[in-house]
């Protein structure tokens, strides 16, 4: 085994897109360019409402002359319908995959089993590897040591990267706040796509106040959803938590108050600190748990 691991994330799901239009078509609504989407190259992207709201994110591979979405498997055949009210007369196919499964591996570089697609994670390079496997194949065939969905979770946590439904609500938030625009996610140099002008417009008037970061306790900090309170008001929520370690969408500029004030932040009654992931371009004021 090589010092990698690897874990199947049954949490996920894969929808096929395909036919003669599938990639005009797909130009046309998601966050990202479709055209970068070749061989082993993927995108990670969105569906936004037309308020710039996301609804769904997902990646997108091609293979056999189809992308294939990876997307939560919770939300699978809402975006199929979802697709499928978008499409009209276009000639383009969605199907479910349910005989491929989804799995990620990270510390190290995977092999491509036969029968299995291996693509480089397209958010961060520290997240390294996504891939799709048959039924049946175990993730201790890509050449790593298994690990859990949990670990899986845990590494992203401590990368600071967030996940649709687990760190921020569809339907809720924008894709600047998900940091979409740190994470690769949107393509600002891109034709129209639905939701796009809102999106433009945090982007060129840098209007995002919300933001998820990464949250650190000496405890073991409280369940996901819990509030984050400075001087007992309001100032994000927590989402995945591993441990004394977690990601919260907070409003930055709250924080910079509390830090003004000499508050400190809390959720539940457990101290904790903010920091700056360190792919961010966005500033954090920098916040200490009391000594």
């Amino acid at each position: 085994m090589s010092h990698c691991h690897a874990s199947l994330l049954p949490s996920r799901a894969i929808l096929a897109i395909g036919g003669a239009d599938a990639s005009k078509f797909l130009q046309g609504l998601i966050t990202n360019d479709i055209g970068k989407v070749q061989g082993s190259q993927a995108v990670h992207t969105g569906l936004l409402s037309p308020q710039g709201k996301i609804l769904f994110d997902f990646f997108l591979v091609e293979n056999g002359g189809r992308f294939l979405a990876d997307v939560a498997r919770d939300q699978i055949d809402e975006l199929a319908k979802r697709l499928a009210f978008y499409r009209l007369r276009a000639a383009v196919e969605i199907d479910q995959q349910p005989s491929c499964q989804v799995a990620a591996a990270w510390g190290g570089t995977p092999v491509s089993p036969d029968g299995a697609v291996v693509y480089a994670d397209p958010r961060l390079p520290a997240l390294d590897y996504r891939a799709f496997l048959p039924e049946g194949m175990s993730a201790s065939e890509l050449g790593c040591d298994e690990a859990t969905e949990a670990d899986y979770h845990a590494f992203r946590v401590h990368q600071g990267v967030p996940e649709g439904g687990l760190d921020y609500a569809f339907g809720e938030t924008f894709p600047h706040e998900a940091l979409f625009d740190q994470l690769n996610g949107v393509d600002f140099a891109k034709g129209c796509f639905v939701g796009q002008e809102v999106v433009s417009r945090m982007e060129h008037r840098g209007t995002a106040r919300k933001r998820i970061v990464p949250v650190e306790s000496e405890a073991p900090l409280p369940a996901p959803g819990t509030n984050i309170e400075a001087g007992g008001v309001p100032i994000g929520s927590l989402g995945s938590v591993s441990g004394s370690a977690g990601l919260a969408l907070v409003r930055l500029d709250r924080i910079e108050d509390a830090v003004a004030r000499g508050q400190t932040l809390t959720a539940d009654g457990v101290s904790l600190a903010v920091r700056r992931p360190a792919f961010a371009r966005f500033a954090v004021p920098a916040t200490e748990l009391p000594a």
